[in-house]
């Protein structure tokens, strides 16, 4: 056994109403991965939050090194080794690759910041991590695999010894997953510790130590990883065993509601055919920058169309903004809900009627009506939250996919397309969202929905198209569905 590097001793902390943690337990062994799972609510961001001194607890020991410590902020927790990568990445864009590395820490010369100084020590330590780069690069102009990569150097430049990584592959390739764990493995061997959050099984059983799983604030059990299966760790994350978490039903499918034929954008994709019927739920795979969700997005409007013929409920569609889209009854919740969805400061009310009309003559807003309508929604989807007047950035990822559904199943659908809907959701929410858009099925909706998370699609479609640089490559029916066959596909060796 390693010596233990971090050890939380029986760790609460309440909020207003709510008991976020309770009497949680873990102890980080040095030089390994400790994977801390549980569902969206868990409690598992709080108590990062308390590691790195963003919250104070209100009971229990953060030991470090075998002495308790007491964190005021994150500079502090810095100052003593621990770091911390978010999920949502923080970084200044339009701030060079330097700046970013060096916020709250430039070197000086007279009182000023040495901008000779900087740029060549971080240009050393861009060469030392294989990243090609020159340090004078705004940060926007990287992928988002990069700053990710760029955020665990700056760590550990800075000496960090503990790293905290909150779904750090949430947003990032197959390919680019394999270097980030590649990254992690050769710090581990350096005798750096990382507590790592995640809601990928696979991403779990390939780069993590021991595990311990977080329920209603509690710590449910510890052990290290060969301890556990797939589904053990599922039944103790929501308390009970889940036998089939993809509810598919077979549904009798209508008519061809959506068609689309030869659709180009410039640089995005080219001739993209398919159709969508009515009752059914049509899958698009293919790998990250196929092209998915460029198709989506200029089909809502969101992203310029340049060429091709849409039909939508037996009459011609020419795409130009979101509100015409709307208009004509196609509904999109986009891949980045905090981006593109959510108004994160306003209320769950607000934004569940936020495309809907409580307007009355006069100009002024019905309220009665709206909240009516918000509560029923959010009571017909189950969303878990205080009331309807809770800030929406309060949720959990789940029960924000869930306001965001209210929101479109407010308005009458032709098509309802779904980008990513369960990227960064718990297995329990998962199994929510999948049993709604069941539901939605049934009842005839034209269903169109992009997942990277193959399982998801062989689970819950009827037919998948898949893409590759731009192109559709294929359509498969169920029956036809092979998870090697669909790879084939994506990478463009059609066989």
């Amino acid at each position: 056994m390693s010596e233990i590097k971090l050890e939380l001793k029986n760790i609460s902390k309440s909020f207003p109403g709510v008991k976020a943690l309770d009497g949680v337990n873990i102890a980080l062994r040095k030089g390994t991965v400790h994977a801390v799972m549980g569902e969206n609510g868990a409690g598992k961001s709080t108590l990062m939050k308390i590691i790195n001194g963003l919250y104070q607890r209100d009971e229990g020991q953060v030991i470090l090194d075998g002495k308790e410590v007491h964190f005021s902020g994150p500079m502090e927790s810095q100052a003593a080794g621990i770091a911390m990568i978010y999920q949502e990445l923080n970084f200044f864009p339009e701030l060079s690759i330097a700046e970013n590395i060096f916020m709250k820490r430039q070197p000086t010369k007279g009182g000023h910041v040495d901008w000779k100084k900087m740029m060549e020590m971080a240009k050393k330590i861009l060469d030392e991590n294989d990243l090609p780069y020159d340090p004078k690069t705004k940060i926007k102009e990287l992928p988002i695999a990069s700053i990710q990569m760029l955020e665990i150097v700056k760590a550990v430049a800075f000496k960090a010894q503990v790293i905290i990584m909150d779904e750090p592959t949430s947003s990032i390739s197959n390919k680019e997953v394999d270097m980030l764990f590649e990254k992690i493995r050769k710090l581990r061997e350096q005798g750096i510790s990382f507590l790592y959050i995640s809601h990928k099984m696979e991403e779990i059983f390939q780069i993590a130590d021991d595990i311990t799983i977080i329920r209603d604030g509690k710590s449910i059990i510890s052990g290290p990883v060969k301890d556990f299966t797939e589904d053990s760790i599922i039944t103790h994350m929501v308390g009970r065993s889940i036998d089939n978490i993809y509810p598919k039903e077979e549904v009798p499918i209508g008519d061809v509601v959506f068609e689309a034929k030869n659709l180009c954008s410039k640089d995005m994709f080219k001739n993209v055919c398919l159709n969508v019927r009515k009752g059914e739920i049509v899958g698009m795979a293919g790998l990250v920058g196929a092209g998915r969700s460029e198709v989506c997005r200029a089909i809502f409007g969101l992203d310029p169309l340049d060429s091709g013929e849409i039909t939508l409920a037996g009459k011609p569609y020419k795409p130009k903004d979101v509100t015409h889209a709307i208009k004509n009854k196609i509904l999109m919740i986009t891949e980045d809900r905090k981006k593109e969805g959510i108004i994160g400061v306003r209320s769950c009310r607000e934004n569940i009627t936020l495309t809907s009309h409580h307007i009355e003559k006069g100009g002024f807003i019905n309220l009665k009506k709206e909240v009516q309508d918000a509560q029923r929604m959010s009571e017909m989807l189950k969303v878990r939250f205080a009331g309807i007047e809770t800030p929406i950035g309060s949720l959990s990822g789940g029960n924000q996919q869930k306001v965001l559904l209210c929101r479109w199943l407010m308005l009458e659908s032709n098509l309802l397309i779904l980008d990513e809907p369960t990227r960064g959701i718990d297995v329990g929410a998962k199994l929510e969202i999948y049993n709604i858009i069941t539901d939605l099925a049934k009842k005839g909706y034209a269903i169109l929905m992009i997942s990277s998370e193959m399982p998801e699609l062989l689970g819950m479609c009827d037919r998948i198209y898949v893409m590759s640089q731009g192109y559709v490559t294929g359509c498969l029916n169920r029956n036809e569905f092979e998870q090697e066959r669909i790879m084939q596909l994506a990478t463009g060796h059609v066989k």
